[in-house]
C-alpha cells in the first residue's frame, strides 16, 4: 500500500488524527478501480510516552454501522453515549475504516445480513474485495505506527459488528480479541468461519479471538445469533455473550440498565502471544433467549460465560497451566445474582510453546481432582466437568 496519499491532519479530542485515501489494489479483487478513506487516531498526549521511543501501542479497530461512514463515525466520538464502541480508549491507536463510499460492492456483510440477501456469491469462506482491503490497511497502521502487536482489537456496531465478526473472527493471526455491540446478523462470520456450513477440504482458520458480544431479543437485526451461539461451543471458540431487551441501542449507559455485565469483562487486556481458556457448557450460562428457528423464547436478561476468570497461561513445552475462578460482586457491583460455583467443559486455547499431538494422553489436575483425556484431532485438549469457585484454582496438563 505505498500509494496511500495522506488528506489531512487535525485534532479530535485532543488527540492526533490522520486522514488517508488509499487506491485499491488489484489483489484485492476490485473489479474497477477505486479510492476509499481510512482515519488513524493518536494515543491521548498524556499517554504517550515521551522519551520511550521504543513504546509500543494497542490498536483500535473500528467497523463503522449501515448510517455512518469514516468522517460521521469520527464526530459520534464527540458525543459521550452517542455509539459508545466507536470512541477509542485514549491510551490506544485507532483505525477508522469505510465501506460506504462504495457501498454498492462493499458493505461489510459478506452475504447475507440478518435481514437482507444480499448474494450468494458473498457466502462461503472466500474472502471478498472489502475484506481484503480492509486486513490490508489494517496491517499497513501496524507497520507504520508504534503498534503492539500482539494487542490488535476489532470492534463494531450493528453492520459494523455483524463486519467485526466476519472479517476479524477468522483472523485470529492478527486480532486478540473482538467486541461487538448489536451486530446486524452473523451470518457473515458463521460463512467466513464455516460455523454451520461445509467448507473445502483442508479450510483452517488460525486461533480465533476472544469474542464478546452483546445483543438483544427485542431487536430483529439480532436474528440469526443462536447460529453464533450454537457454532462457538461446538468449536469450543471463546464467547462471551450477554442480551437483555435494549434493542438495537448503541448507548452503553442505557444497555447497562438492561445488563450491567456488558462490560465485566475487559477483552482489551488480551494479548496474542498469550493462551486463554474456553469454558462451554456452563452451570451458570442462563437460557437461550432465541431458539433453534430464531424465535425469541424468552424477555429476560442473560449472559453464557460471562463470570468465568483466568490468569496468565503458563506453559512448557510439554505441559500448561492456568488459574480458574469465578467474578465476584466485590470485583464488579451489579443486580445479578452471581454464581457461587459453575461447573464447565475447559479447553486451553492459542498455546505458544505447549503443543499437544492429535491422539495424546494428556494428565489433568485441578484442585484434588485428576484425570486423564486425549488430544482431539487438531491437537486441542478439553478436560469435561470442571468445576470453578470464587477461589482460584489452577488447571494443569501434561502430555504424558
Amino acid at each position: 500500500m505505498s500509494n496511500i496519499k495522506p488528506a489531512r491532519d487535525g485534532i479530535l479530542t485532543g488527540r492526533k488524527l490522520e486522514l488517508f485515501h488509499a487506491p485499491s489494489l488489484p489483489e484485492w479483487g476490485y473489479t474497477e478501480e477505486q479510492v476509499d478513506t481510512f482515519a488513524v487516531l493518536h494515543p491521548a498526549d498524556e499517554c504517550l510516552a515521551g522519551d520511550d521511543a521504543g513504546k509500543k501501542y494497542p490498536l483500535y479497530v473500528v467497523f463503522h454501522s449501515a448510517g455512518h461512514d469514516v468522517y460521521t463515525t469520527i464526530a459520534t466520538v464527540w458525543q459521550p453515549g452517542n455509539h459508545d464502541i466507536y470512541h477509542a480508549p485514549r491510551e490506544m491507536f485507532a483505525v477508522y475504516l469505510d465501506c460506504r463510499q462504495h457501498e454498492d460492492k462493499d458493505w461489510w456483510w459478506g452475504g447475507n445480513s440478518a435481514l437482507e440477501v444480499l448474494g450468494e456469491d458473498r457466502r462461503g469462506t472466500k474472502q471478498q474485495p472489502v475484506e481484503n482491503r480492509a486486513i490490508a490497511t489494517i496491517k499497513w497502521v501496524m507497520e507504520n505506527y508504534p503498534i503492539d502487536k500482539n494487542r490488535v482489537y476489532a470492534v463494531g456496531n450493528s453492520m459494523g459488528g455483524s463486519g467485526a465478526l466476519g472479517i476479524a473472527m477468522c483472523r485470529g493471526d492478527i486480532f486478540a480479541a473482538v467486541k461487538v455491540n448489536v451486530p446486524a446478523g452473523v451470518r457473515h462470520m458463521a460463512d467466513r468461519c464455516a460455523l454451520d456450513t461445509e467448507a473445502t477440504e483442508g479450510f483452517r482458520i488460525p486461533e480465533p479471538p476472544v469474542l464478546v458480544d452483546y445483543s438483544a431479543q427485542d431487536d430483529e437485526w439480532s436474528t440469526g445469533h443462536q447460529i453464533l451461539y450454537k457454532g462457538m461451543r461446538e468449536k469450543k471458540y471463546a464467547l462471551l455473550g450477554f442480551w437483555g431487551k435494549f434493542g438495537h441501542a448503541n448507548n452503553h449507559e442505557y444497555i447497562k440498565t438492561v445488563n450491567d455485565m456488558i462490560h465485566a469483562f475487559d477483552p482489551f487486556s488480551l494479548r496474542l502471544d498469550e493462551a486463554y481458556p474456553v469454558f462451554t457448557n456452563a452451570t451458570s450460562d442462563d437460557k437461550l433467549p432465541w431458539g433453534e428457528d430464531g424465535t425469541v423464547l424468552h424477555e429476560e436478561a442473560g449472559q453464557v460465560n460471562g463470570f468465568f476468570r483466568w490468569g496468565k497461561v503458563e506453559e512448557t513445552e510439554k505441559s500448561a497451566s492456568v488459574a480458574l475462578r469465578l467474578l465476584t460482586p466485590a470485583e464488579w457491583e451489579s443486580r445479578v445474582t452471581f454464581p457461587t460455583s459453575s461447573t464447565a467443559d475447559v479447553t486451553v486455547r492459542r498455546l505458544q510453546k505447549c503443543r499437544f499431538t492429535a491422539g495424546t494422553s494428556v494428565a489433568w489436575e485441578f484442585g484434588e481432582k485428576s484425570g486423564v483425556v486425549t488430544a482431539d484431532e487438531n491437537g486441542l485438549v478439553t478436560v469435561p466437568g470442571i468445576t470453578v469457585t470464587a477461589d482460584e484454582a489452577v488447571l494443569k496438563l501434561t502430555a504424558e
